[in-house]
């Protein structure tokens, strides 16, 4: 089961003050396939500079990889041991949806069947566990509270452990090399 990423959101009232409007696990949570990824989507902006008016849930869509053209994704990712998750990619490849998944996938890269690329600038920060972060050549291991800042590259995770890993990412549109 997965866990529940709790999502807290301000904004103002009517008279403009500024208030709580949301605190509960973001209802947002995609798994394609028993043993992949969860994907936690937290909020999303449509544009720079974001527009704050509203109280509208900004991430209420389905799920898709990268963020609107000149706007940002906001979200948490739960990868499971490479030992599941694998066979979960597998899986996905023989099916592919119409998320954007497929687009970006590099299915001929024989290092890890998670490859993919986008045309987004990443944060990604690992909350716990550990995970490999891989490039066409190379890696690194990053562990609780190591930050990758990951540019329109080629790569993959690949979690070696027998834990969960969990990690957030901002992504932002970004030009395509």
């Amino acid at each position: 089961m997965p866990r529940k990423v709790r999502r807290v959101v301000t904004g103002h009232n009517a008279a403009g003050k500024s208030i709580f409007i949301v605190d509960a696990p973001t209802p947002h949570v995609f798994q394609r396939t028993k043993g992949s990824a969860i994907v936690h989507e937290l909020w999303e902006t449509a544009g720079t500079p974001a527009d704050n008016r509203g109280s509208a849930d900004a991430i209420a869509r389905g799920h898709r990889l990268p963020p609107p053209q000149n706007g940002s994704v906001f979200r948490v990712i739960e990868y499971p041991p490479d030992s599941e998750r694998l066979a979960a990619l597998a899986r996905e490849a023989a099916h592919p949806d119409d998320s954007g998944r497929a687009e970006a996938t590099d299915r001929n890269n024989p290092r890890h069947a998670g490859f993919h690329k986008t045309a987004t600038i990443d944060y990604a920060i690992v909350l716990s566990g550990e995970i490999y972060a891989m490039m066409d050549e190379g890696e690194v291991l990053l562990k609780a509270g190591d930050v990758l800042i990951q540019r329109g590259t080629n790569h993959a995770w690949s979690n070696r452990t027998s834990e969960p890993a969990l990690v957030a990412f901002v992504l932002i549109d970004a030009e395509p090399l």
